[in-house]
């Protein structure tokens, strides 16, 4: 990952509103959910919703898909693991580390 994705993805996630929608698609799976769903359990009017999904769509942190008449919203895991593996790819000065593996806590259910 270049320095210019990874300063993208986490400007993007330096908001609040954001970061909240992010991590609530984290917690739905990678079947996401609806944006009127997210804007209920966030509170967030659906045209400051919408400006949020752009700016993280944008960032490539959350994929959209249209199912129907709905239009559903699901993290990017890939992407979020990516950011992830570049910012500890240096981690411990090159040794082992002593840190559990968040990611493996997931048992598979984060892909």
């Amino acid at each position: 990952m270049e320095n210019k994705a990874a300063v993208s993805r986490l400007a993007a996630l330096a908001q609040d509103t954001r970061l909240s929608i992010f991590r609530l698609l984290i917690t739905a799976g990678p079947e996401g959910m609806a944006v009127g769903r997210i804007g209920e359990a966030l509170g967030v009017a659906p045209a400051t919703l919408s400006f949020h999904l752009k700016e993280l769509a944008h960032a490539q942190l959350v994929s959209a898909r249209q199912e129907s008449r709905f239009i559903f919203y699901s993290a990017n895991y890939a992407a979020m693991n990516e950011l992830l593996g570049f910012l500890t790819e240096n981690c411990c000065a090159g040794s082992a580390c002593e840190v559990e593996d968040e990611l493996a806590s997931c048992a598979g259910k984060c892909n």
